[in-house]
């Protein structure tokens, strides 16, 4: 019995779109993460706001994740480890998303904080339309890469 060969229809979306997508997403993430290294003790502040972990681990993750989401930031535009540091953004995005939602719920009147000084005016209604937005574009990049099982993973380019 011969295997039925699976067609796709082409993508829609041209290649360099999604170059671009995926240079403003890390983009984000590097200056997001830069932000927060610089002043990790307002960082752990920030994530003692949403009341959810212990004191200690927070602050761990104030020194810790800033420089996650650098380094996967570089992975999206450098195109290296390039579907980890997709995952890994993907669920720090949903997770906080949910901590977010999570803080409303219970009553905590949070401030971000994740891009410094620019977005500490922003209400919740700004900082969640961003984060969805982020993480509508992160599992459209995802979907891309694993819809055709790794074929679309960004390739090594000899210069």
């Amino acid at each position: 019995m011969a295997e039925e060969e699976v067609t796709r229809a082409p993508s829609t979306i041209p290649q360099f779109v999604w170059r671009i997508v995926e240079i403003i997403i890390g983009g984000v993430f590097i200056y997001a993460g830069a932000i927060k290294a610089l002043d990790p003790i307002r960082f752990a502040n920030d994530i003692d706001n949403y009341k959810i972990l212990p004191w200690m681990i927070g602050v761990r993750l104030a020194f810790y994740l800033p420089w996650l989401e650098i380094f996967c930031g570089l992975a999206l535009i450098a195109r290296r480890l390039y579907l980890g540091g997709l995952s890994i953004l993907t669920a720090l995005v949903f997770i906080f998303v949910i901590a977010t939602v999570s803080a409303k719920i219970r009553g905590l009147d949070i401030s971000c904080g994740c891009f410094g000084h620019v977005s500490k005016n922003w209400t919740l209604p700004a900082h969640l339309a961003l984060d969805f937005g982020l993480l509508i574009f992160l599992l459209l990049l995802l979907r891309r890469v694993r819809g055709q099982g790794g074929a679309n993973l960004p390739r090594k380019v000899d210069v």
